[in-house]
């Protein structure tokens, strides 16, 4: 008799409980099944359904355009592929910021749609209203501080962020604001490593780093940039473990050249 092994769902709690016992989280970003079903398999703790799919998936210069019907359905297409990771969607640009209504809104449509576990979203005090009223209807809310993609046009360029000790104490302040509301986690995006281990070791909520260094409770990255999928992204923080792209290329051109050759299908290939 075969035995049905249980998997255990990572939960908010279990990041929580991760960091309290020093095991860093590792998070990485899905946008459809098949991907998430491999990201899953393989062990990721959390799966974000970034609105990095405005830029990897759908070719956009900035995470601007994407819309809230487009997040839901790559969220959709990620939750069906996993069965153990956390998954977590980004609220698009517009759908939270200014309007707590509409926050609390766009997070409901995002849950009840997608089936996903929790909701990300931009900034600090700024938007606590809206934090706060999604909270208030039991989402779990993920903060994200330093680098917000979202507000690209305002900071006009995607530097390091919190370099200097304004924006350094203000981003203290933030952190601890989230947590204050209730944030089960942050991700802090492009900031000084100094910067990221006081932060980190001042918060009981787990904080996650991209290109922020090894100080961070876990770290993400974009798959589509680990895996070499894309290849005109190259930042200093960015480890590629493939060259998909030019694997990928390869296998296509030979396709392109059997077919043409006549070599494919051959005999054994047919009915």
């Amino acid at each position: 008799m075969s035995v049905h092994k249980e998997v255990k769902r990572v939960t908010t709690h279990t990041l929580q409980a991760m960091k309290a016992r020093g095991e860093k989280i590792s998070m990485l970003t899905g946008y459809d099944f098949s991907m998430a079903r491999i990201l899953d398999e393989a062990g990721i703790d959390v799966i974000l359904v970034g609105d990095s799919a405005s830029n990897v998936m759908a070719g956009h210069e900035t995470t601007l355009p994407i819309t809230l019907d487009q997040m839901i359905y790559h969220a959709q297409s990620v939750v069906r592929g996993v069965k153990r990771a956390l998954v977590i969607v980004d609220l698009p640009f517009g759908s939270y910021q200014g309007n707590s209504k509409l926050a609390l809104q766009s997070a409901i449509r995002i849950m009840k749609e997608s089936g996903a576990h929790a909701v990300k979203m931009e900034g600090g005090h700024e938007i606590q209203e809206s934090i706060k009223r999604i909270l208030s209807a039991g989402i779990p809310v993920m903060g994200h501080l330093g680098l917000v993609p979202q507000s690209i046009y305002k900071f006009g360029t995607y530097t390091v962020r919190a370099k200097e000790e304004v924006e350094a104490e203000q981003l203290r302040n933030d952190a601890k604001l989230l947590q204050e509301l209730g944030c089960f986690g942050m991700v802090l995006e492009k900031i000084p490593a100094k910067l990221t281990k006081e932060v980190s070791e001042s918060l009981l909520i787990p904080t996650i780093g991209i290109g922020a260094g090894m100080h961070a409770d876990g770290q993400v990255l974009v798959t589509h940039d680990l895996l070499g999928i894309t290849k005109d992204f190259q930042p200093r923080f960015l480890r590629r473990y493939m060259n998909l792209f030019e694997d990928i290329k390869t296998a296509v051109q030979s396709y392109v050249n059997d077919v043409k050759i006549k070599d494919f299908p051959n005999q054994k290939e047919q009915y």
